[in-house]
């Protein structure tokens, strides 16, 4: 089984949780999985209905009045008897049926299960029901392996990412052994991604080709759920905007340019698409702000923005086995700019920041800002070796209005400290989190 960071708060959930549990996430991102693996680990008594295979349940979730009927009508398809107060009900693929979010409150209130839900194209489906069952619903996202993750996956010790974290903390240079090792590990990354059944099959057998048929499977279904769940029109344009993500990625400036879809294109008509394609799960909009200063959100131009893939693995498929492989080769030539920058998106997404860029023709274009404990965070992503030229974040750490006290350039580069400036190797980006505690108040 795959170590997922999210496993611990499943499992608290399961050991004591009231409320019911939704979690979300792109498709292939490995929810049921993991699912059943923690309620077997925690050798909880469940059920599991997937609204899928089983349609007809469907019928049986939406004609119930009560939730007595409900619980007996579920006792029946079971084929077994079901412990009030012990049991979980596993509800998977809710898409299929997504009033089952509005009725979560009797249910819970009724109090003889407790319940699982979860699938896939929820932050699409369930746009207009998320207030519905306020204080009756935990909800938790998953995301693909983040870098830590896959370090895991591959069998990488805890002492050698402690060593790690602890050269970030302290601003300290890694062993060139270590770091050596880990940009490797950082490329193949980059090949592989974070999708459970290719990261799988990487640790099993290290076969690229066939970790590059199950990226394809994944990325033909995710056409199938754009025209699965959207009308004709709007469906063509997912795909095209889908389909031109690597390509802008590979342009020096990474943003997304409407008229390399269809000339004359305007934001107002693929608006939707974007928002289709975030709420889904399948793509990372990063929209311009205005100023590097907090609140970025009140200084967001939404109608500019670059869009990442969800996972650098998918991207890298959609260029071609010639670029994994010049990748896994480490070959100078390759402009992976675009690729690297995927990875740091990947990782901030997962990591619960909302990302922004900046572009002043005073001042010039940083990669990303986000908040990161309070401040504005600069981050300049470099995946050549002129990494020291970056004259547009010198200039905004050097605004004396936007206080900014550090920015990082993520590069293959070891770690190192100039002024406000802070090197480090790109792999470094799985320690940046957005967690922080606030200040504990007293009564006034």
């Amino acid at each position: 089984m795959l170590e997922r960071k999210i496993t611990p708060e499943i499992c608290k959930w399961i050991q004591s949780g009231t409320n019911a549990l939704l979690i979300d996430g792109a498709r292939q991102a490995g929810k049921t999985f993991l699912i059943r693996e923690c309620l077997n680990r925690m050798e909880q008594d469940y059920v599991e209905i997937n609204l899928i295979e089983h349609p007809e349940m469907i019928q049986v979730l939406s004609s119930a009045t009560s939730a007595q009927e409900l619980n007996v009508h579920l006792s029946l398809i079971a084929n077994r008897a079901l412990d009030p107060g012990k049991t979980v009900l596993f509800i998977d693929e809710i898409q299929e049926y997504k009033e089952i979010v509005t009725k979560i409150k009797f249910l819970v209130d009724e109090g003889s299960y407790r319940y699982i839900l979860s699938g896939s194209l929820l932050g699409v489906e369930l746009v207009n029901l998320r207030s519905a069952p306020v204080g009756y619903l935990d909800e938790l996202t998953m995301y693909p392996l983040d870098f830590e993750e896959f370090l895991r996956a591959s069998s990488v010790t805890d002492a050698v990412i402690d060593e790690l974290r602890s050269c970030f903390d302290g601003r300290l240079p890694v062993s060139d052994v270590i770091h050596k090792r880990m940009m490797e590990y950082f490329r193949r990354y980059l090949v592989i991604g974070g999708m459970p059944a290719a990261v799988q099959e990487y640790v099993q057998t290290g076969d690229v080709s066939t970790v590059m048929r199950i990226q394809r499977n994944i990325i033909a279904q995710y056409k199938r759920d754009f025209t699965k769940y959207e009308a004709q029109e709007k469906r063509l344009m997912l795909i095209a905007v889908y389909n031109a993500i690597p390509t802008e990625l590979l342009k020096q400036n990474r943003r997304f340019c409407l008229n390399d879809i269809k000339k004359g294109l305007r934001f107002e008509r693929a608006e939707d698409s974007f928002l289709w394609l975030e709420k889904a799960g399948v793509a990372i909009p990063v929209f311009n702000a205005t100023e590097p200063r907090v609140s970025l959100t009140q200084n967001e131009k939404s109608t500019l923005l670059k869009l990442y893939l969800n996972d650098t693995g998918l991207l890298t498929c959609l260029l071609g086995k010639a670029t994994k492989a010049k990748i896994l080769a480490n070959d100078a030539h390759l402009n992976c700019g675009g690729i690297y920058e995927n990875a740091v998106a990947q990782e901030l997404c997962a990591h619960g920041y909302r990302q922004y860029y900046y572009n002043s023709h005073k001042r010039g274009e940083l990669d990303f800002v986000i908040e990161h404990e309070g401040k504005v965070l600069p981050i300049e992503v470099k995946s050549g070796k002129d990494y020291y030229f970056h004259s547009a974040i010198e200039k905004v750490t050097h605004t004396e209005q936007y206080d900014i006290p550090e920015a990082f350039v993520l590069a293959d580069c070891n770690v190192q400290k100039k002024g406000k400036i802070t090197y480090l190797p790109v792999y470094m980006c799985m320690f940046l989190n957005e967690e922080y505690d606030l200040p504990v108040l007293t009564p006034v």
